[in-house]
Formats: structure tokens, sequence, C-alpha cells
């Protein structure tokens, strides 16, 4: 695909992200990650988890961070340019370009992110929760890219939004991005089936 036409179709999401946030609180585009970048992202993603690379979740940060098995029961692994990994790297420009998109035209003020992918093995969940920090308020955005091809309702695992007076169900389909404050929303994962793949994290203020 030429450079320009990509530009236009990586444009486009951003604004149907941003458009459906308007919306609805929650932005959401079906088709954010390009097919090849999710098929990397999916490869690098199950390398990492084969060579005992994740670790187990927690909650909390600082000296509130514990883990709760009743809470939560994802393994992750967190991303960093320092790895010199391509594929991640090629996820962070698609982030920077995100992020100066939304800062030239909704003038967010984002000065930084942090990423980790997320593994839920099967009868893994999350409970209710919120994204920001008690006693740290720099996690503004909340975002969620899902790396699960041919996923179906049987297998569990999607993201349960709760909405002041409704709430809201999003499955985990590969691809996908969501997007909402991270101050605002309290959400779940329900159980999950079968072993569903994301990249979850969060862009940030000073």
């Amino acid at each position: 695909m030429p450079d320009r036409i990509k530009c236009i179709v990586v444009e486009n999401s951003f604004e149907l992200i941003i458009d459906s946030f308007l919306r609805n609180k929650v932005g959401c585009a079906e088709n954010f990650l390009d097919l090849k970048l999710s098929l990397n992202l999916q490869k690098n993603l199950l390398a990492l988890y084969a060579s005992q690379q994740f670790k187990d979740a927690g909650i909390g940060n600082n000296s509130n961070f514990n883990k709760d098995e009743l809470i939560r029961r994802d393994k992750i692994y967190w991303l960093d340019r320092k790895h010199e990994d391509v594929i991640e790297n090629n996820f962070f420009d698609l982030i920077d370009r995100f992020v100066e998109y939304l800062n030239l035209t909704c003038y967010t003020g984002i000065t930084g992110y942090e990423f980790h992918y997320a593994l839920f093995e099967k009868g893994s969940f999350y409970k209710r929760h919120l994204d920001q920090f008690k006693n740290n308020k720099e996690r503004a955005y909340s975002m969620i890219f899902y790396l699960n091809i041919d996923w179906k309702k049987l297998d569990g695992g999607e993201l349960h939004i709760y909405h002041p007076k409704s709430t809201q169900i999003i499955s985990p389909d590969n691809r996908k991005c969501v997007f909402f404050k991270s101050s605002e929303l309290e959400h779940e994962v329900l159980m999950t089936h079968n072993p569903r793949l994301s990249i979850t994290g969060w862009l940030k203020t000073n």
C-alpha cells in the first residue's frame, strides 16, 4: 500500500476512535491495527509467553501493590523501546502518531504512555475496577488493542464497561482498539474460556 494511502487509512482509524469517544465516552475502531502488525504482535506475545517472560499481574502501585487472584488473573509483559524489538517499536511508532494526532486535534496534553502485553489464560478474569490510581493521576486515557483471531462469543473474555446509567459489552476481536478516560469508567474482563491476547496501556499527562 502506498505511504500516502496508508497514512489516510491510519488517520481515519484515529478519527473513528475520537468520534465514537465523543459520542459515548468509549472510542472504538474495529481495524485500528493493520493485519500485518496485529499478526506480528500476536506472534511476539506468544513467543514471549512460551519463553516464560510473562509475570502475574497485580493491583495497585508502589506500596499499595499486591496480587489477588480473586480480583485479577491475567499475566503481563511490559513493552519498552529499550528492548530494541522491531515489532514492539512498530507498535510504538503507531502510538506516537496517534498521540501526536490526539494532541493536535483535541489538545489533550499527552506527554507519555505505558503499554504491556496481557494474556488471560482459560478461566481468567479481571473484576470491576478503575484504571487510574488513587495516589497517582498521570493515567489520562486507557487503550486496549485485541489480538484474537476468529474470537467467538462462547470464548468469553468480553470487556464489560459500566456507564452511569447503562453497561456496554465489547468483544475482544482481532485488530480492534478501545479508548476511554482512565478516571471515569469502571470496567471488567469477563471470564475467558480460551486464551485471550491483547495489549493494554495508558496515555499519560504530567
